[in-house]
């Protein structure tokens, strides 16, 4: 006798995930993880703190940008929430009136953590691939690494990998320079 086959998850199972957890449907299954830990956190916040002046408000900078924190992607059939994410508004003038993007960013920061990396890495970074997302930057605060990818040729190319307290001038966001010992305890 054949197996039943697997219920696809759908968004009102996503919406039916406790609010103390990040929910994600990534190929059709429901993926949950906690909230950020406070290192995870603090990078996150402090990496969106160094590029919301330059690039989203034009403060020493050239602006051009909507920079945001766990925003809520739904590509194709797929609900993904990076830790951070931008759109150049000349792809993207104003922002949605709904609570999700349809429209894939132009550059994702995932911060790595023990409960999300091999998700992160192995199904997150394919399917932004797919999807044809320029630009992105895996961030691991236990590590104090930064890796740097472009999209060439639908593959992920790797430009850089930062550690410690080393300048940081990387891709799409090279025309400033920032400590990269901003985003670590």
């Amino acid at each position: 006798m054949a197996e039943a086959a697997e219920k696809l998850a759908t968004y009102d199972d996503l919406l039916a995930v406790p609010k103390h957890l990040v929910a994600e449907i990534i190929q059709g299954q429901l993926h949950t993880s906690p909230h950020p830990a406070p290192r995870h956190a603090l990078a996150s916040s402090s990496l969106g703190d160094e590029l919301m002046g330059p690039f989203n408000k034009g403060k020493d900078g050239p602006g051009g940008w909507w920079i945001l924190d766990e925003p809520e992607l739904h590509l194709g059939a797929h609900v993904l929430v990076p830790d951070l994410a931008g759109w150049q508004r000349e792809r993207m003038p104003e922002l949605p009136e709904i609570a999700w993007f349809e429209l894939a960013p132009d550059w994702i920061c995932e911060v790595l953590s023990p409960a999300t990396a091999h998700l992160d890495r192995a199904r997150k970074m394919p399917l932004y691939a797919e999807f044809a997302v320029p630009h992105l930057w895996l961030v691991d605060p236990d590590l104090q690494i930064l890796e740097a990818y472009e999209l060439r040729d639908e593959h992920w190319t790797l430009l850089e990998i930062l550690d410690g307290d080393k300048a940081a001038s990387v891709a799409p966001f090279d025309v400033i320079e920032f400590p990269l010992s901003a985003l670590w305890p």
